[in-house]
């Protein structure tokens, strides 16, 4: 195993300190909540009692996997905790995220719940956002328009293509734009500008949303200090 891998693996398990008996768990998505879902089965089979509301397809596949069971917001409305990666990290614990499609779901999610913890790898802590560029989910119609009015906010839109060469389509049937907007300075006044362009469904800033920030490395996970 890397030692990313590892640092994932360990960052994702010791989100599972946060959980308890009983708990509704949002469930999160990408590579390090693999870990924390895999560590969760084996919980569960040891006798915790916990459900879970997944943000993705993957994330319920892998639940489905390692014997977590699921329920849905028709059901509860109001989450314990939820947990879930992320692509940037910065120093006022603003987010970047979206990198795997799930960014609505995940915000949803996130939203929800009484406490939001935020489990990455050391690569993903930044001064400041902007190095990865910003997902924006966009309604498929006239998607064209809505890119053209995000370049107007200076950012620099690129439709997100699949491996074959089509476009992306995210589970609630919708297209990303992966945009360039340098380092973000004012992340709180970017999403409420995107917010406002009709066509944007919602971004990857998750703006003042984290609770608690556990950074995996090499050899062990520790809580991100708030700067």
């Amino acid at each position: 195993m890397t030692n990313q891998n590892n640092a994932k693996k360990l960052a994702g398990e010791a989100s599972l300190e946060y959980v308890k008996d009983g708990m509704t768990i949002g469930l999160g998505s990408g590579s390090t909540v693999y870990w924390m879902i895999r560590k969760l089965g084996e919980h569960i089979k040891n006798g915790l009692d916990v459900k879970g509301i997944p943000s993705s397809r993957q994330t319920q596949n892998w639940a489905n996997e390692f014997g977590v069971p699921l329920t849905d917001f028709a059901k509860t409305q109001t989450l314990d905790i939820a947990i879930d990666g992320a692509d940037e990290v910065d120093q006022g614990w603003h987010l970047i995220k979206g990198g795997g499609g799930a960014l609505v779901r995940e915000k949803i999610i996130a939203a929800a719940a009484r406490e939001f913890v935020v489990i990455v790898d050391e690569s993903k802590t930044v001064s400041r956002l902007g190095d990865f560029k910003l997902p924006v989910e966009i309604l498929p119609f006239g998607w064209e328009v809505t890119a053209e009015r995000i370049t107007g906010l200076d950012g620099t839109p690129v439709i997100r293509r699949n491996a074959d060469g089509d476009i992306f389509v995210s589970d609630n049937g919708n297209y990303i734009v992966d945009c360039d907007f340098g380092m973000i300075h004012e992340p709180k006044t970017l999403q409420q500008q995107l917010k406002q362009l009709t066509g944007v469904v919602d971004t990857g800033l998750f703006v003042g949303m984290a609770d608690e920030i556990i950074v995996g490395y090499s050899d062990r996970a520790s809580v991100l200090s708030k700067k």
